[in-house]
């Protein structure tokens, strides 16, 4: 039995040696063992060459969002969320979106930024001076490290110079400009900026600290729109009420975190679906909605002089088609393929477009019939299953519980048995 957490050598032993000690150590059943390693799309071959100390799988259920219209072309966009209504939603608001053409979108080109923290320079303003001096020579030094990006046309396209003031000192940050075209780009930027450090350090006669790409991918946006078909989306009164809750979102943190939630449940999904980093967009959607010292929503509505609303978004994309889990797994190729998107670019403009036709769902439903009302309805479903319903049970118990409004575990538990017993007795 193993009883301690401290494991040397954990990260040598084989996944089926790994599954044993961490069963030992939780007590897991040989069914839950068996649960937990079943192979499927990935077997556990490929996950222990993506992770570390793999011992299984975390399945999460992938649905495929329809009815999208985006800049004229029909999209059907995969999305890996383990919350209910979410794809219903965005659907449903795509489908409204169709009335008046779906969505347009635009995008800037995919730069990131690399960040090279200094620290003891003497001098700021001299050691500014020195950078911008030998710009070429840091950017062609950069590129050195990555010929086939600048090949395609990326690379490092400029270099910027700043001063930060913080309670440890003043700092000079020199940031690097990585034009990624259809990858992230988080390890090319990082292998840049700790290539070109060396030098400018000795420019700036300081000390390089980090040398780290930045998530808040100010240089790399996306940005949507669509108009909402005043009658289609349920009459006047119905747009009033989403100015409503947009001006509360815009004017209150507490309910502006969950208003840019709601968006994130979209472009999180997409991002889950085809292999990207969802932390990174979570990190740079929420430090952009904070970029004025004040945090704000993503997206923007308003009633244009036809009575009918419209909806903007603009936030930091850095999504990829190429590297990382993108190629290694399986699903994230074929969620590329169902896609059918040729770039980076067109990827993070469909994500872009989902983020605004989740947060359009969640205003309606807020606005009108309240929140709960379509997703208490599958979170039932997921009640049911959790209890132990199975087959036609689980739409029994579930359709019982929202009759009922009393969509809890324990009301779960008790309907259904309910029903075995019912069906024992006959």
């Amino acid at each position: 039995m193993v009883k301690s957490s401290i494991l040397p050598g954990f990260y040598k032993l084989s996944v089926q040696e790994r599954i044993q000690t961490v069963g030992e150590f939780a007590g897991l059943s040989e069914d839950e063992r068996r649960l937990l390693s079943a192979e499927g799309a990935l077997t556990l071959e490929q996950a222990g060459r993506m992770i570390e100390n793999v011992v299984g799988f975390m399945p999460v259920p992938l649905g495929v969002a329809v009815n999208f219209i985006i800049n004229g072309k029909p999209y059907l966009v995969p999305m890996a969320i383990e919350e209910p209504s979410v794809v219903a939603a965005a659907s449903h608001a795509a489908k409204l979106a169709a009335v008046r053409g779906g969505f347009q979108t635009s995008s800037t080109d995919p730069v990131m930024i690399g960040q090279i923290q200094l620290m003891g320079v003497k001098d700021p303003l001299k050691a500014k001076e020195a950078v911008e001096a030998e710009k070429e020579k840091i950017l062609e030094l950069a590129n050195s490290q990555d010929p086939v990006l600048v090949r395609m046309g990326g690379g490092a396209k400029d270099l910027g110079v700043r001063m930060v003031e913080t309670f440890r000192g003043p700092m000079v940050v020199v940031e690097l400009y990585v034009d990624c075209r259809d990858a992230m780009g988080a390890n090319t930027v990082n292998t840049m900026a700790e290539a070109v450090a060396p030098l400018v350090e000795r420019l700036t006669q300081g000390r390089v600290r980090l040398r780290i790409v930045s998530n808040l991918a100010t240089k790399r946006l996306a940005r949507a729109r669509v108009v909402m078909d005043r009658e289609a989306v349920g009459g006047e009164e119905v747009v009033e009420a989403i100015l409503d809750a947009y001006a509360f979102a815009a004017s209150d943190p507490y309910r502006c975190a969950t208003h840019n939630k709601g968006i994130m449940n979209g472009v999180a999904a997409v991002a889950l679906a085809t292999g990207n980093d969802t932390r990174a967009l979570e990190a740079g959607a929420h430090a952009y909605a904070a970029r004025t010292g004040r945090y704000s929503p993503l997206t923007r509505w308003e009633k244009n002089s036809a009575g009918h609303l419209e909806g903007f978004i603009e936030l930091p994309m850095a999504v990829g088609l190429v590297g990382g889990a993108t190629v290694s797994n399986p699903i994230a190729r074929i969620s590329k393929k169902i896609l059918r998107v040729q770039t980076a670019r067109e990827l993070g403009e469909v994500v872009a477009a989902v983020g605004l036709a989740q947060n359009f769902a969640a205003l309606r439903a807020l606005a009108t019939e309240g929140i709960q009302r379509g997703h208490m309805s599958l979170h039932a479903r997921n009640l049911a299953i959790a209890a132990g319903a199975q087959g036609k049970l689980v739409d029994l118990v579930a359709e019982r519980m929202v009759a009922e409004r009393q969509i809890r575990m324990d009301r779960a538990q008790q309907i259904l048995q309910e029903l075995r017993e019912k069906e024992n007795a006959a």
